[in-house]
């Protein structure tokens, strides 16, 4: 019987922190029917294996009382009347209106609420189908209330921070691409160390995690990294690459770099910003800025390469080297470890390595020789990092650097090289002439021509049919004014979305807006400075400073560097889950070498059956907005940092700060 032609008697609603002390997780509503239910792990925003498929099983009364039974091997715990009772396996409990089930004890509340008899018994189905949604848009029009409201009163004790913060970042020019505080303001946070959570999607999900924010509920945060979180451990050599860099506050929260014997900075910095640093960097620290040929351009990749006794950690990330990017915004990395090459396939090179080598090469740092404890005294330039096996890599790199690309330099960087690698790829029928989703922080001076162009790179590929794929229909996800005004940092937090109104208020781009929805990860006021793009079905993803073409598309020009990575559903011969700062592990054992894994893409909102699909790893990507995006209303006005605001933000001030 579908849900549709069956009473609903009540509806479990996910509590905040504030209610429920702290949950280590997010749960979506879940509506709750007359008969059998079952509640489990798809109901999860994150993945966490304590919770089963089939976790609880629910049978509701036609008076809204409800049995529930554990049906996983974990215990579950009801709190009813100020009571609060553990319920093992196998063992039944009742619940009434207002009773909280902890799915796991101590973590996943949700609150029982009973729809009512008056809702039941003289509702038509039409009635009923409006009265379902008004009870979800209330529980969630309540917890988005008392997630702003704690979210301010935090804001506004941070204000002196934010304002400080904010005045620093004024002048900044972004990507153009792909906890209370303690009075020194250090983060005292749960910091969540990266490790392996076991089955084989978790350790490639892992890969990619959107890092934390301050002053956001505690299960916003559960699966999200700190700068401490990646770099750890006995680092040997540091490449650090990316546009702001500050070194003082780097070494505040990252103090065991104060030990790293050989550090290289590759950054953007300028003028009165690159005095400072030399000044202050300590005496093993290299800064290199790389060659800019095209007028105008910057470095903006933000890498890091950090070199271990094991093996090398690959980090690819959307943050400056700056406090508010690390704390205040929505950000996103990949990471992934790899080990030193064995001596017999010192030859053997894979994709991943040559795009890696490729880049480097690029970027022409001054070659210095360092003496490492694992292979002695070497030369450190780019050929060096072709010591490491790269075999397991889960994503393609895709880089761009400054100049004009001819013959088949073409479709070496840029979107034309994310086009060459997608025009081997092979995807399933249903993402044919599939949405494409464009989610930056920066926009240049775009035109239809050049938005064409970029479709078609993104659309490339061939379904399983052999048909291609075709073009499909873009929407830009873009932060209204009224979003950076109600934000964490309020109007200070358009300073990093820093697109001018002659850009921003095209006519033709009316039709591409989208807004920005983050519930399901919570972050919503945390404006975003990460820079996904995807090509999506549902909740089914197919892949995850672009250039431009020039003279009869023979020649591609890019400003400035930039270094993302692709992710694909794919075919992998084998996956590592080796790590250059912990204790390997591997849920690997069953697999014979060359055995095969097919991974299939998916948000964390995706609701599919894993069962139906016994062949297949489903991988949950973080993707931080919600899909489909939902276009632009008519009173949405997209942010632009050179307009005047006069409607007071969240610590009452207008846009701009001063004049």
């Amino acid at each position: 019987m579908s849900s549709s032609s069956r009473v609903r008697v009540g509806t479990l609603v996910p509590l905040t922190e504030g209610n429920s002390g702290s949950p280590n997780g997010s749960v979506r509503t879940i509506p709750i029917f007359e008969g059998s239910n079952v509640v489990g792990r798809n109901h999860l925003v994150v993945v966490d294996k304590r919770v089963s498929r089939k976790h609880l099983s629910l049978h509701a009364s036609a008076d809204g009382s409800i049995e529930v039974v554990v049906e996983g091997p974990n215990p579950a715990v009801v709190r009813s009347e100020g009571q609060r009772r553990k319920v093992c396996a196998q063992e039944k409990a009742k619940i009434a209106h207002d009773d909280v089930l902890e799915l796991i004890p101590g973590a996943y509340f949700v609150k029982y609420v009973n729809v009512g008899d008056n809702h039941k018994s003289s509702m038509g189905s039409s009635d009923l189908k409006k009265g379902k949604r008004h009870i979800e848009e209330d529980s969630v029009v309540v917890k988005r209330n008392r997630q702003i409201m704690e979210d301010e009163a935090l804001a506004r004790s941070l204000q002196e921070s934010f304002a400080e913060g904010s005045a620093t970042i004024s002048g900044l020019d972004c990507d153009q691409i792909l906890s209370p505080l303690d009075p020194s303001g250090s983060s005292e946070r749960n910091r969540e160390q990266i490790h392996s959570l076991g089955p084989l999607k978790d350790v490639l999900s892992l890969t990619f995690r959107l890092m934390h924010v301050q002053g956001l509920p505690a299960w916003t945060n559960t699966s999200s990294v700190s700068i401490r979180d990646v770099i750890q451990g006995e680092v040997l050599l540091a490449v650090l690459s990316n546009y702001m860099v500050d070194i003082e506050w780097l070494l505040t929260e990252c103090p065991s770099l104060r030990k790293v014997p050989h550090v290289l900075v590759i950054h953007g910095e300028d003028g009165g910003s690159l005095e400072f640093l030399k000044k202050v960097k300590p005496a093993n620290w290299i800064l290199h800025k790389p060659p800019l040929p095209i007028s105008f351009g910057t470095h903006h990749s933000k890498a890091m390469l950090l070199v271990y006794p094991k093996g090398i950690r690959v980090v690819v990330h959307t943050a400056n080297l700056i406090h508010v990017d690390w704390n205040n915004k929505t950000q996103g990395l990949w990471m992934q470890d790899f080990p030193w090459k064995d001596a017999k396939y010192v030859n053997k090179n894979v994709s991943f390595e040559n795009d890696l080598v490729d880049y480097l090469s690029a970027i022409k740092w001054p070659m210095f020789r360092i003496n490492l404890p694992v292979v002695g005294d070497v030369n450190i330039n780019a050929t060096f990092f072709r010591n490491f096996d790269y075999n397991s890599s889960s994503v393609r790199l895709i880089g761009s650097v400054p100049g004009y690309h001819v013959g088949p330099n073409i479709k070496k960087w840029g979107h034309m090289k994310l086009r060459s690698v997608l025009e081997e790829c092979v995807f399933e029928q249903q993402f044919c002439k599939s949405p494409l989703i464009y989610q930056f922080s920066s926009l240049g001076s775009l035109d239809e021509k050049w938005m064409t162009e970029f479709a078609c790179s993104l659309s490339a590929g061939k379904s399983d049919n052999g048909s291609p794929l075709g073009i499909g229909k873009p929407l830009i996800v873009w932060p209204t004014v009224e979003d950076v005004r109600a934000s964490i940092e309020g109007y200070a937090a358009g300073s990093c979305i820093p697109s001018p109104q002659k850009n921003v208020e095209k006519d033709f781009l009316r039709k591409y807006w989208a807004r920005w929805k983050a519930d399901h990860v919570g972050r919503c006021r945390a404006m975003p400075h990460i820079k996904t793009f995807a090509r999506y079905n549902g909740q089914n993803i197919a892949k995850a400073a672009w250039g431009a073409l020039q003279k009869n598309n023979s020649q591609l020009m890019i400003r400035s560097y930039e270094l993302g990575v692709l992710f694909l559903p794919q075919t992998l011969m084998s996956v590592s889950q080796f790590s250059c700062t912990a204790k390997n592990h591997s849920n690997l054992d069953n697999l014979a070498v060359g055995d095969r894994i097919k991974t299939k893409l998916v948000t964390l909102c995706w609701e599919g059956n894993e069962e139906k699909e016994p062949s297949t790893e489903i991988v949950r990507l973080p993707v931080p907005y919600q899909l489909p995006p939902q276009p632009y209303g008519t009173e949405d006005v997209p942010w632009c940092w050179d307009r005047r605001y006069t409607k007071k933000d969240v610590y009452g001030s207008v846009w701009p700060r001063h004049g």
